[in-house]
Formats: C-alpha cells, sequence, structure tokens
C-alpha cells in the first residue's frame, strides 16, 4: 500500500516541479523588463547627453580671465493632469515617466539651476483649491531636488489661463508656490523670467502689471528701452509649442522653443542643455526615451512569454527543436 502511495507521490511531483520552473522563468522574464522599461532605459538615454563645451576665457584688452561656467537645463510643458481631463492610467504613466527623466538627470548631470518654461500643470486654468493643492504636492514630488539645486517656474496658460482667462487670484496662486521673482542673477548671468501670456493686448490690468515689472527689471539691469529693446537678451527661450523650434529677432536675438517633456505631448521628449558665462553660451538637447520604444519592447515580451507558455505545456513546437529538427532532415538527404 505505501509503495502504491509512493508511486503516485512520484507522478504528481514532475508536473508540480514543471509548473514551479515556468512561474520562476515568468516571473524573472517581467521583473527584468520592468526592471529596464522602468528604471535603467533612462540611465542609458541620459547618459548619452553631455554638457557643450563653451569658451571660457574672456579679454579685458590687457589680460585674459577665466569665467565661471554656469549648467542649466531648461524644461517645458510637463502638463501634469488634474482631476477632470485624462485617465488615471494616462496620469500615473506619464508621471512617473517625468519623475524618472528628471530624477536621472539630476544624478548624471548634475545641473546648478534648472527652469521650467511654462504649462507646469494641464488645468491650473480652472482647478479647484483642492485639486490645485493635490496638484501641487504632486509636482513637489515628481521635480523634488537637492538644496545646491535652483529651480525656476515661469507660468504658462494653463497654469493661470489665456489673458482673456486670467485674474489676480489665479496669478497670486501660481506665485504663493512658485515665487514672484523676475529676476535670477548667478555667476555673473542675469536670467529674466516673463509670463508672456500677459503680454497679449486685451490682457488689461494683469498686461499693464507685467508690463510695469518688466521696466523695473529693466532699470535694474540698467537697460532703458519694450521687452527686447529694454533688456536687450542674448538668448530667449520659450515653451508653450511642445515642438523645438528656432527662429531670430530682428535678425540678431534668437529665440529657440523647448520641446515639451512630457510623453503626453510627444514621443520622443527631450530638454535644453546649456552651458552660459556672462559672455558667451552653447546649448544642446538632450533626448528622453521614446514612447514607442518602451511599448515595442513591453508587446514583444508579452509575445515571447506567450510562446513561452504554449512551448511549456506542449500546446506549440519548441521554435529550437524544431530548427534541430529540420535541419537534420535536410543532412539525411
Amino acid at each position: 500500500m505505501a509503495m502504491i502511495e509512493l508511486g503516485f507521490g512520484r507522478q504528481n511531483f514532475h508536473p508540480l516541479k514543471r509548473k514551479s520552473s515556468l512561474l520562476l522563468k515568468l516571473i524573472a522574464v517581467v521583473f527584468a523588463v520592468l526592471l529596464f522599461c522602468e528604471f535603467l532605459i533612462y540611465y542609458l538615454a541620459i547618459f548619452q547627453c553631455n554638457w557643450p563645451e563653451v569658451k571660457t576665457t574672456a579679454s579685458d584688452g590687457e589680460q585674459a580671465t577665466r569665467e565661471p561656467v554656469l549648467k542649466a537645463m531648461f524644461l517645458a510643458d510637463t502638463h501634469l493632469l488634474g482631476e477632470f481631463l485624462g485617465h488615471w492610467l494616462d496620469k500615473l504613466r506619464r508621471e512617473w515617466q517625468m519623475e524618472r527623466a528628471f530624477q536621472t538627470a539630476l544624478w548624471l548631470l548634475q545641473p546648478e539651476v534648472v527652469f521650467i518654461l511654462g504649462d507646469i500643470f494641464d488645468e491650473g486654468k480652472w482647478s479647484t483649491p483642492e485639486a490645485w493643492a493635490d496638484d501641487v504636492e504632486r509636482f513637489q514630488k515628481m521635480f523634488r531636488h537637492p538644496s545646491h539645486v535652483q529651480l525656476k517656474v515661469v507660468a504658462g496658460n494653463h497654469d493661470i489661463g489665456f489673458h482673456y482667462e486670467m485674474n489676480t487670484y489665479k496669478v497670486e496662486r501660481f506665485e504663493k508656490v512658485f515665487s514672484s521673482e523676475r529676476l535670477f542673477s548667478w555667476k555673473g548671468i542675469n536670467f529674466v523670467m516673463v509670463n508672456s501670456v500677459a503680454l497679449n493686448g486685451d490682457g488689461c490690468g494683469i498686461c499693464s502689471e507685467t508690463e510695469a515689472e518688466l521696466i523695473e527689471v529693466s532699470h535694474r539691469l540698467n537697460c532703458s528701452r519694450e521687452l527686447l529693446w529694454w533688456l536687450q537678451p542674448r538668448l530667449v527661450l520659450s515653451g508653450h509649442t511642445h515642438s523645438a523650434c528656432e527662429v531670430h529677432h530682428g535678425g540678431r536675438v534668437p529665440e529657440l522653443s523647448v520641446p515639451s517633456f512630457s510623453w503626453r505631448n510627444r514621443n520622443n521628449p527631450s530638454f535644453i542643455m546649456g552651458s552660459i558665462t556672462p559672455t558667451d553660451y552653447t546649448l544642446s538637447k538632450c533626448y528622453l526615451p521614446r514612447e514607442d520604444v518602451v511599448l515595442i519592447i513591453y508587446c514583444g515580451v508579452v509575445g515571447f512569454l506567450v510562446v513561452l507558455t504554449l512551448t511549456h505545456f506542449g500546446l506549440l513546437a519548441s521554435p529550437f527543436l524544431s530548427g534541430l529538427t529540420l535541419l537534420g532532415k535536410r543532412k539525411t538527404r
């Protein structure tokens, strides 16, 4: 009797062992692909980016002096979803992508200052106080940074509304979180941060306030003449278009539109890296992982797991064994 029970036990042992082996294989493959697509791929992409070289010596007529270089990152159009638009999975997926991209860039590139050029939120122009607080909390988690890294944020139309939607409450709510700073100076370089949404002709009081702020900034920079005339910039960087575009104002002042940082707006998001001195600058673009590549990897792995499972249970001939069998038949001929 004992022998019969032992025999049945041995017969049941092998299928159980095969199932456990299959389960371990599936878990290992899933873990590996998640690790790569949700973590390592960001390091692989951003590791290829380098700070552009810039001339660091300046001559004052008698001797050359070495100028300090400021390493600045420029992002735009993160569009964190609010409570009304977008599926929860859409929100989770795209916000995880931006968080991993930003944190990886901070760790690998070590910028000194990061500028986000508008449209931080997707629904800031109509969000309730409760929804606004939730959006801000998520933003601060995603774009957390060490104390030695400066983070400067400019308002966009999705944050406070277009010029005809703006009001004092929305502007003050934004500035309470992100500061009302207009002029930022570091290492002898001046950055003027302008809410260009308010520069439309029918902005009324808001436009007048912005104009007054620009005049104040221009005086602080020893300028005396409307926006470009007052400030005399070497370079203008802006967001809003979601794509990279370069134009020249008056044939001499370049304006570069910074692409969106989010998969929700672009399949191939990117950001701008700038090496800047008081007299010169150079820019380069750093591309983030492409969303279609990540999706192709996931689809390929799902197909592989289906084939592996069917082969394991004998429902599909192993491609390797089929190849050996076909090769053996050809040799016998």
